[in-house]
């Protein structure tokens, strides 16, 4: 038995290590704070926000459209640093816990202030606290197992998106009646409280992790070998066509709210909030990762073996007709039509199917590529795929913004847009994956206690 007061390598168990209840705990309480504060940001902005005089000061839908996406590249581009934390000085363990503290007193922010100021700065620690935890919480998860349970990590990747989709589903219904019935103080308070319920799940759980120390100069010498510069060059080849799908993917939190405002909103008996639609994403992505798992994926595997570019690259070409959906919705609201907003619930189901395929398995495909010391550091690239995606798309709205406020790519126009670069970006992406060379890290193990 080692005298450490926890493993600092995965012990040679064939089960689930003991720690990861913790970590899909945290998860769960910590995507509920996120998506609940994203639900509304848009709707915030253009409905809510006040000036410091106390009157209201709203953003045009472009204006809210470009922040949105400009605050989600900054948020997914922060992993970077959040990971050269973790594998090089603090370890993962310290980084989520110490960026955590910062991320709530992000949502404290948005909870006290309705103005510029108050949602500029808790953007920002926002975005540094989620952005910089993100690459090290899927990293910490992976760092539990070792080759006698190596087998189980597609399983436990599962429950972790599981995880993140049931707090997601939850709080994307529930902070926009928040918002509509109490205001923004309670919409964004309620999900800085699940923030730090969040930090305290995670505490628990500090001595039944493995803490994989940090690699200090070890980490910048393998970062920069060979090996690591390879693993890296091929992976980022990969992260370019990914970020394009996150362009489009992360329009549903904005463009697709703002038109879901202009559609019939009775479905089901009910009359629905604009951004509590999105709540379909979650509820589809737990029905879908079974579904994928125990039958799409094997009745592929019997005649064309559907490996992760595989499937990668099926997401692509799934995510375009999810684009066409909307864009001709908006050729009914052009005409002076009410469309039901169960045609955009059409596009969320296509567009969910192709976040399985892409985000899910470029998650899980990540880990396993990346070297040993630079876990945290190749999540963190993922992530910046998604910062990418969020960047073009944030300068497309700024860009399309004319002098007197209109806009270059109107209605069907701005859809079709994103739908023809998504089918290029698809059909190149085959050439890629084609010549890729997989290489598989997994973390090195302890011997089991007697």
């Amino acid at each position: 038995m080692s005298s450490k007061p926890y493993a600092t390598a995965p012990l040679a168990i064939p089960g689930i290590p003991p720690g990861i209840p913790y970590i899909v705990g945290n998860e769960g309480a910590e995507r509920f704070s996120y998506y609940g504060m994203r639900a509304i940001l848009v709707i915030f902005m253009t409905k809510h926000l006040m000036n410091a005089q106390g009157q209201l000061d709203p953003m045009s839908e472009a204006d809210a459209k470009a922040a949105f996406h400009f605050f989600s590249s900054a948020l997914y581009a922060f992993p970077l640093v959040g990971a050269v934390l973790a594998d090089a000085f603090l370890g993962k363990y310290r980084t989520i816990v110490w960026l955590s503290i910062l991320y709530c007193f992000g949502h404290l922010a948005l909870a006290l202030d309705e103005t510029r100021l108050g949602l500029t700065i808790g953007l920002t620690l926002i975005a540094i606290g989620s952005g910089g935890i993100k690459p090290c919480v899927a990293a910490h998860l992976g760092d539990q197992f070792g080759p006698s349970n190596a087998r189980l990590l597609p399983r436990v990747f599962g429950w972790f998106s599981f995880a993140i989709n049931f707090g997601s589903f939850i709080s994307t219904l529930l902070t926009p009646y928040l918002l509509q019935k109490y205001g923004p103080s309670v919409a964004f308070g309620v999900p800085g409280g699940l923030m730090l319920t969040a930090t305290w799940v995670f505490w628990l759980g500090r001595n039944k992790f493995v803490h994989i120390p940090p690699g200090g100069t070890a980490f910048l010498k393998e970062a920069f070998s060979r090996e690591g510069l390879g693993s890296l060059g091929r992976l980022f080849t990969i992260y370019l066509f990914v970020a394009m799908f996150w362009a489009l993917y992360d329009q549903t939190a904005s463009a697709w709210v703002l038109q879901a405002d202009k559609m019939d909103l009775r479905w089901m008996g009910i009359t629905w909030l604009p951004s509590q639609i999105h709540a379909i994403n979650p509820i589809l992505i737990l029905i879908f990762i079974p579904i994928f798992s125990y039958g799409i994926y094997p009745a592929f595997d019997r005649f064309w073996p559907l490996t992760p570019l595989r499937k990668i690259g099926l997401g692509f070409f799934l995510t375009v007709p999810s684009f066409l959906i909307p864009a001709w919705i908006e050729t009914q609201i052009a005409v002076g039509l009410q469309p039901n907003i169960v045609w955009q619930l059409l596009a969320y189901v296509v567009i969910t199917a192709a976040e399985v395929l892409v985000s899910i398995t470029c998650l899980e495909f990540s880990y396993t590529q990346a070297p040993r010391k630079m876990k945290s550091f190749i999540m963190a690239c993922f992530y910046a795929s998604v910062a990418l995606g969020n960047l073009f798309t944030g300068a497309v709205n700024k860009f399309i913004q004319n002098a007197d406020g209109s806009v270059k790519f109107t209605g069907a126009e701005y859809y079709l847009f994103f739908a023809g670069l998504m089918f290029i970006t698809a059909i190149l992406f085959i050439f890629v994956a084609v010549r890729y060379r997989e290489r598989t890290y997994i973390q090195e193990q302890e011997p089991a206690a007697s």
